[in-house]
């Protein structure tokens, strides 16, 4: 049944901070909305078909806000979607076959774990230092975004967090940098080929995508605006925050 205006009012408020949370953190917008999504009655792999196509107006809304700052590295932005988006539809056909809680589970103690690495690295992702980018280094940064890429395309809980950490640990970016580069090539490309993989193979609840896609594309502003305008120390902690978060909720369900 179409839901009715309060619940798209509740949809449009979710979507709102769960995406405006996930820009400032680089990541987590599903620990909020996908849950709903189920909550409100969808199966899970509905409930992701639609809210991977809402996330889409996610990195909408940071590609406006993050490239009237600065443009993005043409090579470094073609390794990650020459890498991810071949993981993502992998992914998107495997998730029917997948024994769903246990992979939960692991991502979810892989999760905290990138948590507890940024922690214990307090300087991690506070400047840029350009490393990795030729040879056999790019090559094994491409084949870890792919793996990245399966992730994406069959749960939603994380995975850009997973980009966010990989590009400062592994590319040497900071983390306002890095949560750019995630927010518009996972937020759009990534979540958009996903979504269509996944449209193709189940069903995305149409009618509830106007509420969710403007809440995202908002959210996704508002989120970048206020990372490009705090700084990488509130970045890292927040990026810290959501990743114990989203690994707790996904350990114990």
């Amino acid at each position: 049944m179409p839901v009715n205006a309060p619940e798209q009012a509740i949809l449009f408020l979710l979507s709102l901070v769960a995406n405006a949370f996930s820009a400032f953190s680089g990541g987590g917008a599903g620990l909020i909305q996908l849950p709903v999504l189920i909550f409100l009655g969808l199966p899970f792999a509905i409930a992701l078909a639609t809210h991977k196509a809402a996330t889409v107006a996610l990195g909408i809304g940071a590609t406006i806000r993050h490239l009237s700052e600065e443009a993005l590295e043409r090579s470094l932005a073609l390794t990650i979607l020459g890498w991810g988006l071949p993981g993502v539809v992998l992914g998107a056909g495997l998730i029917l076959g997948v024994p769903e809680r246990g992979a939960e589970v692991a991502l979810g103690l892989l999760t905290a774990g990138l948590g507890a690495y940024s922690w214990l690295h307090p300087d991690l992702g506070q400047t840029v230092t350009p490393v990795h980018r030729s040879g056999r280094d790019r090559l094994l940064g491409g084949l870890v975004l792919f793996g990245i890429g399966i992730l994406n395309g069959s749960l939603a809980s994380g995975t850009g967090l997973f980009v966010t950490l990989w590009l400062v640990r592994w590319f040497g970016l900071d983390y306002r940098r890095a949560i750019a580069y995630t927010l518009i090539l996972v937020g759009v490309f990534w979540n958009g080929t996903g979504a269509v993989t996944l449209g193709m193979l189940g069903n995305i609840r149409w009618d509830w995508l106007p509420a969710l896609l403007l809440g995202s594309l908002l959210g996704g502003y508002l989120g970048a605006h206020l990372a490009i305008r705090w700084g990488n120390r509130w970045i890292k902690r927040a990026f810290e925050v959501v990743t114990l978060l989203i690994g707790i909720k996904l350990v114990i369900g």
